[in-house]
């Protein structure tokens, strides 16, 4: 509840948002100060009986080294919060803190899945004709192997099989041309793994101006190159905004309406939110964590990498 820019009020308003929408609403475990938590809950007016306050007297801080901070601040809602998870006291964990404390914590205190080489973020793109996209990975691991990026694949077809209802996703590498044996040592090395690979239906190569097209379901690339495409999509809908421009296609760049996005790989749901993440946010983080559960989705990967 202590995570993100507009802590601790932005959460309670998603949580109001989360309650009010949903027929049988999850039961939430709140994570934060206490003194700050209740006061704002009796104001947005949220049954006592939705939620559980674990009382936490630190936060580790935006600018904080992840490592360090999750180490030192044993009482912080995010350690905590991973404590509640792999102990099995919660289903699943949700926060808007220090991205680098949150990948430390899944990596550290839940552990990869059995057979995943490296745990991935990815991020959703919006495509024109209305459908979305997923590209993986977006950051967390600049340097990869060509064994990385066909796990990457494998994970990000599974997520989109299972949490969007998607039969048979469509993989595609990110690359510089369309035909085989293009791009760097990297691409040309995981092309033929990705095409020989039974367990996704690759597609091949697609080019930097396909993203936004409707080429493939979840695009794969090492995440240098993802996080470059996902803070160029980001400012689509901030120069759109600034622009007084009006297109519901240009509103689906704003974060808001998909919350945060799940860590793939680690043997429990955590998902992580955007910094500035406001109520709807918060929501739909709520809704993510929810379907990740009901779709069983780690018991999917699992029982995928161990038949690798």
């Amino acid at each position: 509840m202590m995570g993100g820019d507009y802590a601790p009020l932005e959460a309670v308003k998603g949580i109001r948002l989360h309650l009010e929408q949903k027929e049988k609403p999850a039961h939430l475990v709140l994570i934060g100060d206490e003194a700050q938590l209740k006061p704002l809950l009796e104001e947005q007016q949220i049954n006592s009986d939705t939620y559980t306050i674990v009382h936490a007297s630190q936060v580790i801080d935006m600018h904080e080294h992840p490592t360090k901070a999750l180490k030192e601040k044993q009482q912080s809602s995010i350690a905590i919060g991973f404590h509640l998870l792999a102990s099995g006291k919660v289903d699943a964990f949700i926060s808007a803190g220090n991205t680098g404390a949150m990948m430390v914590g899944s990596l550290c205190t839940i552990k990869a899945i059995e057979g995943v080489q490296r745990p991935t973020i990815g991020a959703y793109l919006p495509r024109e004709n209305g459908k979305m996209g997923w590209l993986v990975d977006v950051g967390i691991n600049a340097d990869c192997k060509p064994e990385n990026l066909l796990q990457f694949g494998i994970l990000g077809s599974l997520f989109v099989k299972y949490v969007w209802n998607v039969d048979s996703p469509r993989v595609a590498l990110l690359n510089i041309g369309e035909e085989e044996g293009k791009g760097n040592l990297l691409v040309q090395a995981a092309y033929p793994l990705l095409k020989e690979n039974d367990k996704i239906e690759f597609v091949g190569n697609v080019e930097g101006r396909d993203v936004f097209l409707d080429k493939a379901d979840v695009i794969v690339c090492e995440g240098f190159t993802g996080n470059v495409i996902l803070k160029l999509a980001e400012s689509i809908y901030d120069i759109a905004k600034r622009r007084n421009i009006k297109d519901e296609y240009f509103d689906k760049f704003h974060f808001e309406q998909y919350g945060g996005v799940p860590v793939l790989g680690v043997s429990k749901p955590v998902i992580i939110g955007h910094g500035i993440s406001e109520g709807p946010a918060f929501n739909n983080m709520i809704l993510m964590a929810e379907k990740m559960i009901e779709s069983d989705l780690m018991e999917k990967i699992k029982a995928s990498f161990a038949a690798s």
